[in-house]
C-alpha cells in the first residue's frame, strides 16, 4: 500500500513537470499575415515607375516617393490618382485604391502676379497637400482671378504679399485672402507643376506610362489618417459618397476650401451622433481648430440628412 508521504511526493513531482502541449486541434490559429501594400508611382512629368510601400500618412507617402526619385520630399507639390494631368478630380486625398498607380507633381517654375480685389470674393477655391503646400483646386468663371491668365488650377500659393504662406493649411490661406482689403492691389507668388514638353502627346505614345483610366476594380482603400495609422477599408458605401460629396461643396461655399477627407471625417463623426447639437459637440472634439459657425453645423448636418434619404 502506497505511505501518505509517498503520494505526497509523487503529487509535487507531477507538478514540476512540464503541460502536455496541446493537440493540433486546440493549438490557437496562427494570426492572418497583413498583406504587403505596394503602390505604383511615376513623376507627372515624366520618369520611369517606381515602387513604395510603408507609409501611413501624406507625409510619410511623400517621403517615400522622393526617395524613390531622388529628390526632396519638399518637391511635391500634390498627387493625383491614374492621370498624370492636373486634375483635381484624381486629386489624391484621404483615400487610396489598392490598385490605384499615384502620380507626384512637382515643383515647376516660379511666378508672382499682382492682384486687385475689386470685390469681396476672389473667385479662389483653395486645398493643400497635408504637408505645407495649399495650392488652387478651382477657379470661379468670370472671377477676379479667372481674369488673370498667368494663375492656373494646380498652382500652389507660396507668398502673399511676400509674406510666406508655407505651412499653412487651406482654411487659413483661404482667410488670409478674404481679410485682404478691397481696391488695394497685392501680390502672388505661385508655383506651377512641372510640366513635359508635348506631354500628351508623350504618353499617348509610349506603353510605358499607364493608361488613364481608372485602374482598381476592387473594393478596398487605403485611408490615410492625419493622426494614426492608415487603415485598409472599404470603399465608401453610395450614402458615404454623396454625403462627403455634399459636405464638400458646403465647405468651399462658406470657407473657400475643398478638402474630401475633412468632408469623410465630418460624415463619419455625424455617424455617432444622434442630434444637430450632439454632432456640434463631437465635431468641436476631434476638429475643434476649424471653429465651425454654429449655421454651417446645422446646415451640413441637414445635407448630411438629405444623403441619407436620397440613398435609402
Amino acid at each position: 500500500m502506497e505511505t501518505t508521504e509517498a503520494r505526497e511526493a509523487r503529487g509535487a513531482e507531477a507538478q514540476r513537470l512540464p503541460a502536455p502541449p496541446p493537440s493540433p486541434a486546440e493549438a490557437p490559429a496562427a494570426p492572418r499575415a497583413r498583406p504587403r501594400l505596394v503602390f505604383r508611382t511615376q513623376l507627372a512629368h515624366g520618369s520611369p515607375t517606381g515602387k513604395i510601400e510603408g507609409f501611413t500618412n501624406v507625409r510619410e507617402l511623400y517621403a517615400k516617393i522622393a526617395e524613390a526619385f531622388g529628390i526632396a520630399p519638399t518637391e511635391i507639390l500634390f498627387c493625383t490618382l491614374n492621370s498624370h494631368k492636373v486634375d483635381m478630380q484624381k486629386l489624391l486625398g484621404g483615400q487610396i485604391g489598392l490598385e490605384d498607380f499615384i502620380f507626384a507633381h512637382v515643383r515647376g517654375e516660379t511666378k508672382e502676379v499682382e492682384v486687385t480685389k475689386t470685390e469681396d470674393a476672389l473667385g479662389l477655391t483653395i486645398t493643400d497637400n497635408g504637408a505645407g503646400y495649399a495650392f488652387i483646386k478651382r477657379i470661379k468663371e468670370g472671377s477676379i482671378i479667372n481674369r488673370i491668365e498667368a494663375v492656373c488650377v494646380g498652382d500652389s500659393i507660396e507668398a502673399i504679399n511676400d509674406h510666406s504662406i508655407v505651412g499653412c493649411r487651406h482654411y487659413e490661406v483661404a482667410k488670409m485672402l478674404r481679410e485682404l482689403p478691397k481696391s488695394q492691389p497685392f501680390t502672388l507668388r505661385l508655383v506651377q507643376p512641372k510640366r513635359a514638353f508635348d506631354m500628351i502627346s508623350q504618353r499617348s505614345r509610349s506603353s510605358k506610362y499607364p493608361m488613364e483610366a481608372k485602374v482598381s476594380s476592387g473594393r478596398e482603400t487605403l485611408r490615410l489618417r492625419s493622426g494614426g495609422a492608415a487603415t485598409v477599408e472599404e470603399v465608401p458605401s453610395e450614402f458615404e459618397e454623396e454625403a462627403s460629396r455634399r459636405v464638400d461643396d458646403l465647405l468651399e461655399s462658406y470657407m473657400g476650401i475643398r478638402d474630401p477627407e475633412l468632408a469623410s471625417t465630418m460624415v463619419e463623426t455625424s455617424k455617432k451622433t444622434v442630434s444637430v447639437q450632439e454632432f456640434a459637440r463631437h465635431l468641436d472634439s476631434v476638429l475643434g481648430e476649424f471653429a465651425f459657425p454654429d449655421e454651417f453645423v446645422v446646415e451640413v448636418w441637414a445635407a448630411i440628412g438629405e444623403a441619407r434619404e436620397a440613398c435609402g
